[in-house]
């Protein structure tokens, strides 16, 4: 596995996972942004369009909402992206099994960004606290300071979740893929378009109104569409 791409991986894991709740929020931490961004510098837009609309039609409705922590698809995305491209041309497999292998794999590891985010959240109450007694005393500059580390809180626990998806995919994939190579190979297409469906059924559980269930219809087939089309 190449060290710069690694890097690459990381570098966007830290923009994304930042822009997912901490500053900025310009959409770029969703998975059909982050993923093909990734990919694309690691020369594979291909697969990271594959795996970003797969993530983002499961956990359409999954959105890290005020003091909501739904499991971490940013990381997921960009992680399962790195490994999908490194692992295809390390094992000489670089197609849609290749993908649901990595994908499947880094979709139970994401479950620990939920931890690492609820830490990071949780020394951010306790700097809010240290915030108030400095402003309090009239330390502005150690106020400013509290409020920089916050934002490192949740830049390593960004990077912690993406190094764990990482590091667990590089080990136990390639001891799976010779296991499960052969069956991926009739049922990735159906994996393929199970894992949306679940999304959708999340979704619609949650839909009372009819116009928003027409719009919603509307906008998850044009991305199904893109899907088959790709």
């Amino acid at each position: 596995m190449s060290i710069i791409d690694l890097l690459i991986g990381a570098a966007i894991a830290l923009v994304c996972g930042l822009d997912r709740t901490a500053i900025l929020q310009v959409m770029i931490s969703r998975p059909i942004v982050a993923a093909p961004l990734v990919a694309w510098l690691l020369g594979e837009p291909l697969i990271g369009l594959q795996i970003g609309m797969m993530v983002e039609l499961l956990w359409l409705a999954r959105l890290p909402v005020g003091a909501a922590i739904p499991p971490d698809d940013t990381q997921v995305a960009i992680a399962s992206s790195v490994l999908a491209v490194n692992l295809g041309r390390a094992l000489g497999s670089p197609g849609l099994e290749m993908v649901m292998l990595c994908l499947l794999v880094a979709i139970p590891l994401g479950k620990i960004g939920q931890y690492f985010d609820h830490f990071s959240r949780q020394c951010n109450v306790w700097l809010l606290t240290r915030t108030e007694a400095c402003l309090d005393g009239g330390h502005f500059l150690r106020a400013e300071l509290q409020h920089l580390r916050g934002i490192c809180n949740f830049s390593l626990a960004a990077l912690g979740t993406y190094a764990v998806i990482v590091i667990g995919g590089f080990f136990l994939v390639p001891i799976l893929w010779p296991l499960v190579h052969q069956a991926l190979q009739h049922s990735s297409s159906w994996l393929q378009l199970a894992l949306p469906l679940v999304g959708v059924a999340v979704i619609l559980g949650t839909v009372n109104v009819s116009r928003a269930l027409t719009l919603f219809c509307a906008s998850f087939g044009m991305a199904f569409l893109l899907m088959w089309l790709v």
